[in-house]
């Protein structure tokens, strides 16, 4: 079963939105519109397309979360080589006040 060019473009929507995760209520109420239309037609397609549907969500959900716990890694290796940076200096001054 091809998927009509205007299903094609409102499910490509739906991918739109859902790359967002504050968009992801929206990005949901317009794919079901889609699997709605997509389940008229063929019931076993729209389970398939659901399936893949939830699963897309999933990983842009978990890409979301490990972005930012590689951010947050980022900002915490930055701030301990400030404060080895600052350490070291503090070091020499004292060793060239001795």
């Amino acid at each position: 079963m091809a998927l009509s060019p205007d299903l094609s473009s409102r499910l490509q929507d739906a991918i739109t939105l859902a790359q967002q995760v504050k968009q992801h209520p929206a990005a949901h109420k317009a794919f079901q519109a889609v699997a709605a239309d997509v389940r008229a037609e063929s019931p076993l397609a729209a389970d398939l397309l659901e399936r893949l549907w939830q699963e897309y969500i999933g990983s842009q959900r978990s890409s979301l979360f490990w972005e930012q716990f590689s951010q947050v890694e980022k900002n915490l290796s930055d701030r301990m080589s400030e404060s080895h940076m600052q350490l070291k200096q503090n070091y020499l001054r004292l060793v060239q006040e001795q």
